[in-house]
């Protein structure tokens, strides 16, 4: 049809029956991304070795050198903040009048249990947590959360929404609905109510450098650390009027990750949201860092977490499948190893910038000398 090769894509040797009807549509064959293993990431106790797809040179062996600073100094510790999916249908109706008596409705404590038991019909694991409301005109968005067990969720709140939107006509048959998405949500792109309400899995995550790390290890000292730190993360940041930006480059770690664990890759734009603090402790001799992402959106079931690959990531994690005995224990855990992970990562670059090694060690790791294309045939 196009009169141009494929050569060179796979074909064979793929169980296609794992994707028709639930990952992709009119296969024409697949893309090999190398994984590579940073770690062991030393995580609230636990040592985690952690798969990061990617073809960039030099992003696993940084994330490493991170790792083994977390691990000489002790560890890191993650705190789950959160834990909610959400989806923000949007209704309209012939008055804004009219469409504040139901935004009223949605939130008034006294009319959540009745809503939260027809949303938690639409499945074993959905809890509705809240409703929040605002109003365009006459058009209502109404951001529903909801805890989603090990899903990542955004079916099971949709079907959740669905339910309550039918249920709602009974007393406002006025009420015309518009879309059951009305990016009020927001999915897969940058928008300021995920960095402030959160979505998925809000984490923090922290750790304790010790001074003879920061020079043996990271080749730098904490003071440039935590000026480099303010300068470029939080004020360049702030100067390019970043949006959950204020990191050096956490949807690397992030996207890698997503990847090799089969996330949905384009959720990677809200669950990079990071801001990484650092600070000296200790007299002045020690570093204190940490990172804060409101929105990781992750699953250990559905989508392109069964397939043979992925899956063997997870299980190399410790978190493939459904937590039977605890419900969303996995997802969680995996949303806080991402957290470490990009812990890692930020420690690892923001020492190379102090240190003046970036160029130099892309130079050396992320260009190739060879021709790969004639490798490749």
């Amino acid at each position: 049809m196009t009169g141009r090769s494929l050569q060179g894509l796979p074909l064979d040797d793929f169980d296609y029956d794992s994707i028709l009807g639930q990952c992709c549509e009119m296969p024409v064959g697949y893309v090999q991304i190398p994984v590579g293993i940073a770690g062991p990431l030393l995580l609230d106790g636990f040592e985690y070795s952690v798969p990061m797809a990617t073809t960039e040179g030099c992003l696993v062996a940084s994330t490493n050198r991170g790792c083994k600073a977390i691990y000489v100094s002790g560890g890191a510790t993650s705190i789950l903040l959160r834990d909610a999916m959400t989806r923000a249908p949007v209704v309209r109706f012939a008055t804004a009048k009219r469409a504040s008596e139901l935004k009223f409705f949605l939130e008034d404590p006294v009319n959540f249990d009745t809503l939260a038991v027809v949303f938690n019909r639409s499945s074993r694991f959905a809890r509705l947590q809240g409703i929040k409301c605002s109003i365009a005109g006459k058009n209502l968005y109404m951001r529903f959360s909801c805890s989603t067990g090990d899903a990542m969720g955004m079916n099971m709140v949709s079907k959740g929404v669905q339910n309550v939107l039918a249920f709602l006509q009974n007393d406002f048959p006025d009420m015309d609905i518009i879309g059951i998405s009305g990016n009020f949500c927001s999915d897969k792109k940058p928008a300021a109510v995920n960095w402030i309400e959160g979505r998925g899995k809000s984490v923090v995550c922290e750790a304790i450098i010790k001074e003879e790390v920061v020079k043996k290890v990271l080749k730098t000292n904490v003071a440039a650390l935590v000026e480099l730190n303010t300068l470029k993360n939080l004020t360049g940041s702030a100067i390019a009027g970043a949006l959950g930006g204020f990191n050096a480059h956490a949807g690397n770690i992030v996207s890698a990750i997503f990847i090799a664990t089969g996330q949905d890759p384009a959720q990677n734009v809200e669950s990079s949201h990071c801001i990484t603090m650092m600070e000296a402790v200790n007299d002045g001799r020690d570093l204190h860092v940490s990172v804060t992402m409101p929105s990781i959106e992750v699953g250990t079931v559905g989508g392109g977490t069964q397939l043979a690959s992925q899956s063997a990531c997870l299980n190399l994690l410790g978190v493939k499948g459904a937590n039977k005995e605890s419900p969303g224990s996995n997802s969680r855990l995996l949303a806080s190893i991402i957290a470490g992970s990009v812990l890692a990562g930020e420690l690892s670059l923001m020492s190379a910038i102090a240190a003046g090694q970036l160029v130099r060690s892309h130079m050396k790791y992320n260009r190739s000398s060879k021709d790969v294309s004639k490798v490749a045939s």
